[in-house]
């Protein structure tokens, strides 16, 4: 029966768990230590020295695959696994070299694949560690099956087992460096490829909004002639409506009202709408901040007073001349104002007032009015977001890039009592333009 994919997926979770140099030890030590440990079958052994090599060589290999199965089951835990391996095999060659004559033995060989794969997977010091072990084994064996040696063998199979195995650790050493580094490199790469690839679709959305907003800014445009004669021919036309005096004209005068109010707040909207598309780009001339404040309030006086509102005018005479574009400048305050002014009209207090920090000046306008609800004041500066029926959200929009076209910024803040204050701070030097 064939195996479906859902019944192999769990053990490819486990293969993947392990590195591939874990899974390449694993088999590899088996691999030489096996096969080491057959190849000494063809060995004929002292009749006093007789082992049952083939039961020897299959219990080893299941040793060997129980291994391989504990590092499947918790490979967190292979490298402990590993060293405690390493010091089985050790012991399983002294036992072997013992039970075979001590140092006449052959099986003093299988410490050099054991010295010499150990040296590959856990680097040079271990494996220089394996080979002395190694050569104190071998010293251990023939003292305890006679006849003695001497240190000179000892010490010479530590030394021809373990300069192999520091240079196989070192190159493997290298080679796993060498490897991270590719890896590492190709992470970056990949990373990169996604982050071009991202931006290559934030393009494709920038030139398609770059377009849209050429296609709308030519309607916008292209419609403020209509407006302008619509609102003229509704004014024209609510001049005749009203010298008539019966009952039907008075409804019609209602009708031409609502609808020049409509025209009105449209012709708004398209003349925002330009303002914020083609922006133009500041002049910067030296004026002085509380001469605009102050004619701004003269000319915004009479509004207030029409709608009932009190307007206080506080500047401070220690704000310098500075380098502003006044045009700009006041449109941004305008704007301002007039926010100020549609959040009083059931009455209260606006105030403009200009203020020197020693690093910067500040114009701020402030209201008694409801205040910024916690809801809408993370949107306030998004472009076209509005909470007025007959708002355009392009307002603060304009006033923030006025702000920072001067190299300063616009903040707002609920006020303690009651209402609003919105401050654009300015720096005294004018940030460079190119």
């Amino acid at each position: 029966m064939a195996v479906t994919a859902s019944e192999r997926k769990p053990w490819h979770a486990i293969f993947r768990l392990l590195e591939r140099d874990e899974r390449v030890f694993a088999v590899l030590l088996a691999v030489v230590m096996v096969g080491g440990l057959a190849t000494f079958g063809l060995v004929p052994l002292r009749p006093r020295h007789r082992i049952d090599l083939y039961s020897l060589v299959f219990w080893f290999a299941a040793y060997k695959v129980g291994i391989f199965a504990l590092v499947t089951v918790n490979p967190r835990a292979t490298r402990t696994i590993f060293v405690g391996a390493l010091a089985i095999d050790l012991f399983l060659v002294f036992v072997l070299q013992s039970l075979t004559g001590g140092a006449e033995s052959l099986f003093y060989h299988l410490f050099l694949p054991l010295v010499a794969v150990n040296a590959y997977y856990f680097g040079p010091w271990v494996g220089l560690g394996a080979a002395v072990i190694a050569g104190g084994l071998y010293a251990a064996s023939a003292a305890l099956v006679p006849p003695w040696v001497g240190w000179t063998p000892p010490v010479m199979l530590a030394a021809l087992f373990g300069l192999p195995a520091v240079t196989l650790g070192l190159v493997a050493d290298r080679e796993r460096r060498a490897r991270g580094e590719v890896e590492r490199l190709n992470v970056e790469l990949t990373g990169t490829l996604s982050r071009l690839q991202t931006a290559q679709q934030e393009l494709l959305v920038a030139e398609r909004m770059a377009t849209v907003g050429r296609l709308s800014l030519k309607v916008a445009h292209e419609v403020r002639n209509p407006i302008s004669a619509i609102e003229l021919n509704a004014e024209m036309l609510e001049d005749i409506v009203r010298e008539r005096s019966d009952e039907d004209m008075k409804e019609a005068v209602g009708l031409v009202t609502a609808i020049r109010d409509q025209v009105t707040a449209l012709d708004a909207l398209t003349e925002e709408y330009l303002a914020f598309a083609r922006f133009p780009r500041p002049h910067f001339e030296e004026e002085s901040v509380n001469h605009l404040v102050q004619e701004l309030a003269d000319f915004v006086r009479p509004v207030a007073s029409r709608q009932g509102l009190t307007l206080r005018v506080e500047v401070d005479p220690n704000v310098p001349m500075m380098e502003i574009d006044r045009g700009l400048l006041r449109q941004a305050v305008w704007n301002l104002v007039k926010n100020g002014l549609e959040a009083l009209s059931s009455g209260g207090e606006l105030t403009i007032a200009s203020h020197f920090g020693g690093e910067g000046v500040e114009i701020a306008v402030s209201d008694t009015g409801e205040g910024i609800p916690d809801d809408v004041g993370p949107r306030l500066f998004e472009q076209f977001f509005t909470t007025k029926p007959q708002g355009t959200g392009l307002g603060l929009s304009i006033t923030r890039q006025i702000a920072e076209e001067h190299g300063g910024e616009l903040r707002w803040a609920n006020r303690a009592g009651r209402g609003a204050t919105f401050t654009i701070r300015l720096p005294i030097k004018k940030v460079a333009h190119v």
